[in-house]
């Protein structure tokens, strides 16, 4: 493992426990995308069904085990809990999210690396993942102001997917057979989604002012 790899699961792992602050803290979930939640769940469950039969260290247990515990608590929460329940943006989030998992299916039956269950399934979380925050950047854009904690989550999470390009960067010119060249398309483009959000949170940041994201 390089420093960027590390540097993008500890940011990835940030934005999670941003959420989780919010969430639980505030007794609220106001500003942030179910949709895009949801998005994430079924990410890490096609991502991670190598869990059970492919070993690679313990840190890479423990970290498939919190993305997929904590990405499942955050949704059941979100749907199940009365008290979060009433606080979600239902009028807001109304991104039609089903499309984005549909088209990063098809696209991962017509452009994979290799042609196995576990292989079309991982391109299919690569692809769903660069769109998944498109429910969470629209909502934000609707209701116009950002508490500093949703915006903390969203640029941590932005960060991650950063890193991870760096990540890629290092490894093909370090590694002689490293080919995820579907991972690193579709980690740029994930990255160019963010750069809206990531433009408006550093002039809040420079003037010191709540983050506002204009319709």
């Amino acid at each position: 493992m390089n420093i960027f790899r590390f540097a993008g699961d500890v940011t990835h792992l940030i934005s999670i426990l941003v959420l989780l602050l919010k969430i639980y803290a505030t007794k609220s979930c106001s500003g942030i995308s179910l949709k895009t939640q949801e998005l994430y769940a079924l990410v890490f469950l096609a991502r991670y069904l190598d869990l059970f039969t492919d070993f690679v260290s313990v840190y890479n247990t423990v970290m498939k085990v919190v993305f997929i515990v904590s990405s499942v608590a955050i949704v059941w929460c979100m749907r199940v809990d009365r008290v979060m329940r009433r606080s979600y943006d239902k009028d807001l989030d109304t991104f039609r999210h089903h499309f984005l998992i549909l088209t990063s299916f098809l696209l991962a039956l017509l452009v994979h690396e290799k042609l196995t269950f576990q292989e079309i399934f991982w391109a299919v979380s690569i692809y769903l993942e660069a769109l998944a925050i498109l429910p969470q950047l629209v909502l934000l854009q609707r209701s116009g102001n950002v508490d500093n904690l949703t915006g903390q989550y969203v640029l941590f999470l932005g960060a991650y997917r950063a890193f991870y390009i760096l990540n890629w960067i290092y490894r093909y010119f370090t590694e002689q057979h490293f080919t995820r060249w579907i991972a690193c398309v579709s980690g740029i483009v994930q990255t160019a989604l963010y750069a809206d959000f990531f433009y408006y949170y550093f002039i809040s940041w420079k003037n010191n002012a709540k983050l506002q994201i204009p319709a």
